[in-house]
């Protein structure tokens, strides 16, 4: 959603802050107090989903389907990124970069970590264990909100007086939700495509951008991002590059279990390398100040780990079963910092909380077609030619995601 707030003007200060402190210490604001419920919120959405990826076979032996819950989940991300700016407005000043590298952190350190925790915890307690960890978490983050998270800054009065209207788009809201659900049921299952879903996804897309170009205030600014090529590349560059991390998170998880015979544990204790490469690699690149090239060097590795992939196969050694998910590890921190900094750097201020939101959606699509990829690809159960395939098919696409990124002149100097 794109709902403005107004901007208060700058408070006083008492006191002049000394001459030699530094600007960012002096300046109020941005607290820890404010900042861990940001933390803990946005650490949950990740790392159910990263988690789920060790325990997809234990669950595929007691249900018939699956359901995601991450509507709570994923609002809180792009919610900590308005809290930010709220902050922002409210002491005259930008979002340090390190409080966007602890909130990076948070989400990269929480998905690296969900495969390893999610197989052990699978081996422990059971597939149910994956889902009960959400409650102390979640219980933590809700009132750490209520205590230290301040209310929202008063809307300014309309111009006859009265209360102003949110900035919700209700119909914006269902008719993007539609389509995306409808578009969901199509990638599902690739092998078997229900090509009439496509019409009626044609039908809610065209209704939807008709509706977002009338009103003014819309839930998705189509015409923000029809002239922020820079922001939509993004998004782009997003989804496809976590496209090729699920598609390890999943497939090469899948395939070490069904095909290689690892329990839940032993295949998360697997993954742990990864775990920690992408852990290093996010606080890397929140600390990098360039964008475009750890992203290139993300996209060479994502390359090269699809590569391996193609030639494992059941008599591969273990250590060179530890590189291939080393591989991946690398890029997904790098990946998740830099696009973080590409949307704060590319969207306007005032929609930074959707843009925030978009982003988490292309990383989702991108899931969900890795999801179709790999059913796609293994059919009833994980073999050596389905990830051969699968991987095959990544390689393709990372040699694209480099050439995107290599060639998109507005990364050039960007910081």
């Amino acid at each position: 959603m794109t709902g403005r707030h107004a901007v208060p003007e700058a408070i006083p200060q008492e006191s002049p802050a000394p001459a030699a402190a530094p600007a960012q210490e002096a300046a109020p604001g941005f607290s820890g107090r404010l900042t861990a419920p940001l933390l803990i919120g946005s650490l949950l959405n990740p790392l159910n989903t990263t988690m789920i990826s060790t325990a997809l076979v234990a669950i595929g032996h007691h249900f018939v389907s699956r359901l995601l819950l991450g509507i709570g989940t994923s609002a809180a991300y792009p919610a900590a990124m308005a809290v930010l700016r709220d902050e922002s407005a409210r002491i005259g000043r930008a979002t340090p970069r390190s409080v966007l590298a602890r909130l990076s952190f948070a989400a990269l350190g929480s998905a690296a970590v969900g495969p390893t925790l999610g197989g052990l915890l699978v081996m422990a307690v059971g597939w149910r264990g994956i889902f009960a960890v959400n409650v102390p978490v979640a219980l933590v983050a809700f009132g750490a909100a209520l205590l230290w998270i301040p209310a929202d800054p008063p809307r300014r009065r309309a111009a006859d007086g009265g209360t102003p209207r949110l900035g919700l788009d209700p119909l914006g809201i269902g008719l993007f939700t539609a389509a995306l659900t409808v578009l969901v049921f199509f990638l599902l299952d690739l092998a078997h495509p229900v090509w009439w879903l496509l019409a009626p996804f044609a039908v809610l897309t065209a209704a939807l951008v008709r509706w977002q170009l009338r009103r003014p205030d819309p839930f998705i600014d189509l015409r923000m991002l029809a002239g922020n090529a820079a922001l939509s590349r993004t998004y782009l560059r997003h989804g496809a590059s976590y496209l090729l991390i699920y598609c390890v998170m999943y497939g090469y998880t899948q395939w070490l279990e069904e095909a290689r015979g690892y329990s839940s544990g032993h295949t998360g204790l697997l993954m742990l390398p990864m775990s920690v490469a992408a852990l290093v690699c996010s606080l890397l690149g929140a600390r990098t100040k360039g964008i475009r090239g750890p992203l290139t060097l993300a996209c060479v590795l994502l390359t090269v780990g699809a590569g391996v992939l193609m030639f494992l196969s059941g008599d591969t050694p273990l250590a060179v079963l530890l590189l291939a998910g080393a591989c991946f590890g690398i890029p997904q921190g790098l990946i998740g910092t830099s696009n973080q900094a590409a949307v704060q750097a590319y969207a306007p201020a005032e929609v930074i909380g959707s843009a925030a939101g978009l982003q988490r959606t292309a990383q989702y699509i991108g899931a969900i077609t890795a999801s179709s990829l790999i059913a796609l690809a293994y059919g009833q159960s994980a073999g050596d030619h389905g990830l051969h395939l699968m991987a095959g098919v990544a390689a393709v696409l990372g040699v694209l995601l480099i050439v995107l990124t290599v060639t998109d002149r507005a990364l050039r100097g960007r910081t």
